[in-house]
């Protein structure tokens, strides 16, 4: 649930929302604004911080209650609304419904709070939207936006927020938050977190989803097995292979579960024929589970780049005598033998080759082209 004991490493940040949810407004580091911005890397619990304030907010009690905190990690408080896009960037006809949503009083606590994740998706033209709401909100009406730098956001809505630097937590405490939500045992946990490079959400993942570690596992063994070209070009196909698996399973059971849930809601039974009238309304569910499918898939390639980085990070530490900092120690003899293999140099040129590859499939270059001329890199 959305408490504050699930936003790990970040004592300063809850200490004041905390002190701000509690209305002990008369110092500058409790005083409540209107509006907030939480930045920090991924994986820093922007997030978690985001609806653990929004539980405190819509509670009594600003340490929370368990049905408000209930009620927020569902999203179904009367006074919560959230946008959080499936699509690589946030709509327009998204801000102004949620601009519009923003001007009515609280139904049952004392604000009402509207949460953007992910704030930094919006263009230009949308981000002038929001200021509009923001330069005249409604004086019970909290703004929480979220995103991986303030840089990332117009400057104009930047002079109306308070911004909260959140950092990346320290690998125990992470193993330490899996261990206590997720049930894991404790070496998994670690494993996992360490991995995962301390980002909470991969680190769950990964300590949850057997699939999820057989795939990361399997990118870096192919990475560490490339001798020619041709192994840098199966390893590249592999590779989209993989992210195509992994966002699969992160996107098939929950696609299924809406289209049932959406069907149950227009009063479709299970196995009954979709009438005409109502296929415009699922095909428009459709057209958004795909736009998610594919923001997925560039996510999983993102993460396999991201991964691929921790490789030759222990590398290029394991060429510079630094064997104790190493992130996949499960792997410390093949990582050894890369290392005798190769130069610091090498090393740090194909680590420049994957931030590129990075860049470049942002910019839309062709995923496969991108990896295939980042892997050539890597031929030892």
């Amino acid at each position: 649930m959305a408490t504050w004991d699930d936003v790990i490493g970040q004592a300063d940040a809850v200490s004041l929302l905390r002190d701000a949810a509690a209305d002990r407004g008369g110092d500058a580091h409790g005083a409540m604004t209107h509006a907030w911005l939480i930045t920090g890397p991924p994986g820093s619990g922007r997030s978690n911080l985001a609806y653990a304030f929004a539980a405190a907010l819509l509670s009594r009690d600003p340490d929370g209650d368990p049905v408000t905190a209930a009620q927020v990690d569902a999203r179904t408080h009367p006074d919560l609304t959230v946008l959080a896009t499936p699509n690589v960037i946030i709509k327009i006809d998204e801000v102004r419904e949620l601009v519009r949503s923003s001007q009515f009083s609280p139904a049952v606590g004392r604000y009402r709070v509207m949460v953007i994740e992910d704030a930094d998706r919006m263009a230009e033209r949308t981000s002038n939207v929001l200021l509009k709401a923001l330069e005249e909100p409604p004086e019970r009406t909290v703004w929480v936006l979220c995103a991986p730098s303030d840089a990332d956001l117009i400057p104009t809505i930047r002079s109306r927020v308070r911004a909260i630097r959140l950092r990346v937590p320290d690998v125990a405490e992470v193993a330490d938050l899996i261990v206590r939500r997720d049930g894991v045992d404790a070496e998994l946990a670690e494993r996992a977190a360490r991995q995962a490079q301390s980002h909470v959400g991969m680190a769950h993942r990964l300590a949850t989803d057997a699939g999820a570690r057989a795939r990361r596992d399997e990118t870096l063994t192919a990475a560490l097995g490339i001798r020619s070209v041709s192994d840098a070009v199966l390893a590249a196909a592999r590779m989209l292979a993989i992210a195509g698996d992994d966002a699969k399973a992160y996107t098939e059971q929950r696609d299924a579960e809406e289209r049932e849930h959406a069907l149950r809601s227009l009063g479709v039974e299970p196995g009954q024929t979709l009438p005409p009238a109502l296929r415009s309304q699922i095909r428009s569910l459709e057209d958004d589970q795909k736009r998610r499918a594919t923001r997925s898939l560039r996510d999983g390639i993102d993460r396999i780049l991201v991964d691929l980085l921790s490789l030759y990070r222990d590398i290029i530490m394991l060429q510079l005598g630094r064997s104790e900092t190493i992130i996949n120690r499960e792997l410390s003899d093949a990582l050894t033998a890369a290392g005798e293999a190769s130069t610091p140099a090498e090393t740090m040129a194909t680590m420049d080759a994957i931030q590129e590859a990075r860049q470049r499939i942002e910019g839309n270059v062709a995923p496969a082209l991108a990896l295939e001329a980042m892997l050539v890199t890597a031929i030892r």
